[in-house]
């Protein structure tokens, strides 16, 4: 083989060697990106999930942290619901419930004056995105006792008959500040 050959064969060789090395260090620069990359994410997603949790619960007060743009809805519940009774946390009662009430000026018995919009279309977003389903078959319900959701809510509990709205202070003592979290030492 002559020595042109040999030139031109090792000088092919390095270029090859040459062009893998680039290969590999492109490859671990983009692999040191992406990393970088996911553990930035991971560390946003991280704060924000934890931001929740850095309210304390004792002055969250209800029982799901509500964001801003329902917080308006659900103090308009409180103002015009809470008058005359505790105001019940959505949950306890599915969505047809609330959204009969809401429509009906009759309220177990006393005439009331209904919401008008925008008031009632805020209370409504509110009580509709923070209440439950009701299923196909079941009834719906207008009394806390015979709410599925409020059973559920209370497994155990043995409730008073008829259930009253103001014995909820026997087990949650700042139900009329609607709060829920707290709870008599009995059931801590």
């Amino acid at each position: 083989m002559s020595i042109f050959v040999k030139r031109k064969t090792r000088d092919r060789e390095m270029l090859q060697q040459s062009a893998e090395r680039e290969f590999k260090r492109q490859f671990f620069g983009l692999l040191l990106v992406i990393v970088t990359w996911s553990l930035a994410m991971g560390w946003l997603l991280a704060l924000a999930t934890n931001a929740q949790s850095a309210t304390p619960s004792a002055e969250i007060g209800t029982i799901d942290v509500v964001p801003a743009q329902y917080q308006l809805g659900q103090e308009l519940y409180l103002e015009n619901c809470s008058t005359c009774h505790i105001g019940l946390p959505p949950a306890v009662l599915p969505t047809q419930t609330w959204k009969n009430l809401l429509q009906d000026s009759q309220h177990y018995g006393a005439q009331l004056k209904p919401l008008v919009d925008p008031q009632r279309i805020l209370v409504w977003k509110y009580l509709s995105t923070f209440s439950r389903v009701q299923l196909d078959d079941e009834e719906t319900p207008y009394r806390l006792n015979n709410s599925r959701y409020f059973k559920a809510l209370h497994p155990g509990v043995k409730l008073p008959r008829p259930v009253q709205l103001d014995s909820c202070v026997s087990c949650h003592p700042s139900a009329s500040d609607y709060n829920f979290r707290r709870l008599t030492a009995e059931w801590k």
